[in-house]
């Protein structure tokens, strides 16, 4: 079967390697899943897939249990881009999507429009209505309808339990920026682009990057001032955030506020990405901007310190 060029496949792919799901995070167990998928994509000789979704499932199937995400769309591609995946197949997640049984999901997608040979899974994977296409499942199907699968082990994490997404977003909704970068497999991050913002850093004596109000899917630790790793165009610095309200000046707005070491001039309408690496200090309110200066350089200090042990300088 060749597959449909609707799903962006070029006309001369016969058939591919795929695998399924949300891979929000893109941790190290989806990281191992896309490793073996590539090396049985080279051993038959065609592109390696990933089938993924937009929304997450669970904000069309139950939006009340729909997690906050560790990777939005854009955050998401540039890890993947990364990876060895030849293609990636985003599907709109939609009510019909979501009534598709097993079987359903396996022929009309991955057998009519991408002409899977093999099918790569998690050991924990399910999909189609009811997350009813487990293992044992499309291993039937698979033997039915002409399709190898198979299906890789768990990754364990520093505390000897299998890396998932949910392990993740819990270290990180508790602060535990440690165990969440075991899992990914690197330091958690943020992206947005720079807009003007009211300039007051720049009076302060620390110019900072003005990324907005965070999306609410984007999943967020505790507020505070963290020791952060900048990418910019420019290239990467180390630097300082807050992240939170500002009530010094009475606004408690949820904003994200970057000052970056050795970086000058303006980045308006640029997107970088925050590597977050430590929590400083909580969000507190000073007595005026002497105070919050004062605190201010005590914070570049600290984060200065946490950077050089990480092995960066802070340095273009």
């Amino acid at each position: 079967m060749r597959p449909d060029p609707a799903f962006g496949l070029p006309p001369e792919v016969r058939g591919t390697v795929c695998t399924i799901g949300t891979f929000d995070g893109v941790h190290r167990g989806h990281q191992l899943v896309l490793q073996r998928l590539a090396e049985r994509a080279r051993s038959h000789g065609l592109p390696a897939v990933l089938v993924t979704f937009e929304p997450h499932p669970l904000e069309v199937v139950n939006p009340a249990a729909a997690p906050p995400l560790l990777t939005l769309g854009d955050e998401k591609s540039e890890v993947l881009a990364e990876s060895p995946l030849d293609y990636v197949v985003v599907l709109p997640f939609t009510p019909t999507l979501a009534r598709y049984e097993a079987p359903d999901f396996v022929d009309h997608v991955l057998i009519a429009r991408l002409g899977v040979r093999e099918l790569l899974i998690g050991y924990d994977h399910g999909f189609g209505r009811g997350r009813s296409g487990d293992a044992d499942v499309l291993r039937g199907l698979g033997a039915s309808r002409g399709f190898d699968v198979s299906v890789v082990e768990a990754v364990q994490g520093s505390d000897g339990r299998p890396i998932s997404s949910t392990s993740i977003r819990r270290a990180i909704a508790g602060g535990d920026l440690t165990r969440a970068a075991d899992g990914l497999g690197r330091a958690y991050s943020i992206g947005g682009i720079v807009r003007p913002g009211d300039r007051r850093g720049r009076t302060l004596g620390f110019p900072t990057l003005n990324l907005g109000a965070p999306s609410p899917r984007k999943l967020l630790p505790p507020e505070g001032v963290y020791a952060v790793r900048v990418q910019t165009p420019r290239g990467t610095f180390g630097g300082m955030m807050n992240l939170g309200p500002r009530p010094t000046f009475g606004d408690a707005a949820t904003a994200l506020e970057v000052h970056c070491f050795e970086l000058t001039g303006e980045l308006y309408g640029v997107r970088v990405r925050v590597d977050l690496l430590a929590r400083l200090r909580e969000t507190q309110k000073f007595s005026g901007s002497d105070a919050l200066r004062a605190q201010l350089a005590k914070d570049e200090a600290a984060a200065r310190t946490v950077l050089a042990a990480a092995g960066e300088t802070g340095l273009p």
